[in-house]
């Protein structure tokens, strides 16, 4: 019916913001090393294009790697698909929104191209319907990660409107990491361990923040997603020390985002860390040992952030600032802050924009 609907529809003309993303590399490749751009980011959408010509969009864009079947009611009553890529030095995140659609890879298809990827799927709206071999179907509707090999068949159904995200992680990192890992396909992954529901967290974190993240930020939050969904499925040949690594790395990251979020408060010290999360002091001070230490880390975030206002926000008083980033009093602010960068407060506001324009060359 595919072929039959595309006929009928003769050849699409789609909007030029369709045309010219259609056209572009299709973003299956990582960056070379050495590339200027650390994370390539790609929005996609079939919102603008005609109803008739939406799922026909959608089928051409998703197409280069997965086939996408076309009904004649999707031509008929249009699609709602939009897709985020975000491309890293050695793995690639996707974050789709979608009406119920289908797609597969055929042992047809996979004989001609040359996609090897291993790809990890969470579901955080809807539901997931996988049939991954004869006698292995996985249903996501309880909330996990599913493990497909892009080299051997699979049809993925959504019977429902969803929000599905996806790593793709290359075929050597996964083999490296997972021994026979071809037995993974088709297999989940459900939230129902310290490990696994850690990685939930991280999920949730990516899902909400990826789009206002930095290229560090995003490059740190989406590898440590990997690793953890590469150890939560390496638990199942029980290697330990790639959990333990990937929780760890997690969970630094957790905490470093909330210290982050809660630079203003007095009160934010390694007591206060230790309410919020399941630590050991002994294990929370070591975490922080490359940082030179915790104290250090939330003060030169304190600073850093102090630098950023000092010469992005010119109304905002030194006491001010010092005030709204927790520290007791101006003079021991200013005294902190000359130990930093060499200069009193107000002075460093005078030289500031010279300084970020140095340190941006």
């Amino acid at each position: 019916m595919n072929a039959a609907v595309r006929a009928e529809s003769a050849r699409p003309v789609y909007t030029e913001a369709v045309r010219r993303v259609l056209a572009q590399p299709h973003l299956r490749d990582l960056p070379p090393a050495g590339a200027s751009t650390p994370v390539l980011r790609q929005h996609f959408t079939v919102g603008g294009e005609a109803t008739r010509l939406q799922m026909l969009a959608w089928s051409d864009y998703v197409g280069r790697i997965l086939d996408v079947p076309v009904s004649r009611a999707q031509v008929a009553n249009g699609f709602h698909g939009e897709l985020d890529t975000y491309v890293f030095k050695d793995l690639r995140f996707l974050d789709s929104r979608t009406d119920p659609v289908a797609q597969m890879r055929t042992a047809a298809r996979i004989s001609t191209d040359n996609v090897s990827d291993y790809v990890f799927h969470i579901v955080l709206d809807g539901i997931a319907e996988t049939e991954a071999g004869p006698r292995r179907k996985s249903t996501q509707f309880i909330p996990g990660v599913l493990a497909l090999d892009m080299c051997q068949p699979m049809l993925m159904q959504r019977p429902t409107k969803s929000r599905v995200m996806a790593f793709f992680l290359p075929r050597a990192m996964v083999d490296a990491a997972i021994p026979d890992a071809e037995s993974l396909h088709g297999n989940v992954v459900t939230y129902n361990t310290p490990l696994t529901l850690l990685l939930r967290e991280q999920l949730l974190t990516i899902a909400s923040d990826l789009p206002s993240m930095s290229d560090a930020e995003a490059q740190s939050a989406v590898s440590t997603g990997a690793q953890l969904v590469l150890a939560a499925f390496g638990k199942m040949h029980h290697l330990s020390h790639t959990a333990r690594a990937a929780a760890r790395a997690a969970m630094l990251g957790r905490i470093k985002r909330y210290i982050r979020a809660n630079l203003h408060a007095r009160e934010l010290a390694p007591e206060h860390i230790l309410r919020g999360f399941p630590l050991a002091r002994p294990t929370l001070y070591r975490m922080f040992e490359t940082e030179g230490g915790l104290h250090a880390y939330i003060r030169n975030c304190r600073l850093r952030e102090a630098a950023d206002r000092l010469v992005g926000i010119k109304t905002m008083s030194v006491t001010q600032i010092a005030d709204g980033l927790g520290f007791n009093c101006p003079s021991d602010f200013t005294r902190a802050f000359r130990r930093a960068y060499g200069v009193a407060p107000q002075e460093f506001r005078a030289l500031g924009l010279e300084w970020l324009r140095d340190t941006a060359e």
